[in-house]
C-alpha cells in the first residue's frame, strides 16, 4: 500500500495560492476516491471535520462518504461519519489497515504527524506538489527525519498552473 502525505484541503483562498488546474484536480480526485482509508492526526482531523463536512469544495463528497482513522491519544469521540480513533501503536494500527484491504492509504495534514510515519519507514510513497512561489516562512517539511531516507522518482508533471507533482517511491 502507499502513503501520500497530503496538506488539508483548504476551504478558504490565499493571495499567493496557484489557480486550480483540472488536470491536477481530476488527479487528486481519482487518487483519494480509490484510496482503502484516509489517517490524520487529531489537528488534521479536528480541522477537516469542522470543515468538509458542509464545505462546498471538490474534495467534501469523497472525504464524507470514506473510510477516515485519526491517531490520537487524546479524541475521545469522531463525530465526523465513518471515522475511528487510533489510540494504540502507530505501526501495529497501520498494519491492521494495510491488511484490511484493497488499495492505498492517503496521509492527510500535519507535518509533525508524517514525520511520526517516516521516522517508523511507514511511508512507501511520497505525492508532493511544487508550487511556483517561495513562502519564505513556515514548518520545514524534512526537519527531523532519518538522514538516509533516499526516495526514488517515479514521475513527474507539469500543471497548467505552474504546479509541478511530484512521485517518489520510498527506496527499498
Amino acid at each position: 500500500m502507499a502513503f501520500s502525505p497530503t496538506r488539508a484541503p483548504s476551504t478558504g483562498s490565499s493571495a499567493s495560492a496557484c489557480p486550480v488546474d483540472p488536470a491536477d484536480l481530476k488527479q487528486k480526485i481519482g487518487v483519494y476516491q480509490s484510496a482503502h482509508a484516509h489517517i490524520m492526526g487529531r489537528a488534521a482531523y479536528e480541522g477537516m471535520a469542522g470543515a468538509l463536512p458542509t464545505a462546498d469544495h471538490p474534495f467534501s463528497g469523497i472525504m464524507n462518504a470514506a473510510r477516515k482513522v485519526a491517531f490520537s491519544r487524546t479524541l475521545r469521540s469522531a463525530e465526523w461519519a465513518n471515522t475511528t480513533i487510533a489510540a494504540g501503536d502507530m505501526t501495529v494500527e497501520i498494519d491492521k489497515l494495510r491488511g484490511g484491504g484493497d488499495g492505498h492509504i492517503v496521509v492527510w495534514g500535519g507535518v509533525s504527524f508524517w514525520r511520526s510515519l517516516m521516522r517508523l519507514d511507514l511511508i512507501d510513497e511520497f505525492r508532493l506538489d511544487l508550487h511556483r512561489y517561495v513562502a519564505g516562512e513556515g514548518t520545514r517539511r524534512f526537519d527531523d527525519v532519518p538522514k538516509s531516507y533516499r526516495l526514488d522518482l517515479v514521475s513527474s508533471t507539469e500543471f497548467s498552473n505552474g504546479t509541478v507533482g511530484l512521485k517518489y517511491r520510498r527506496h527499498r
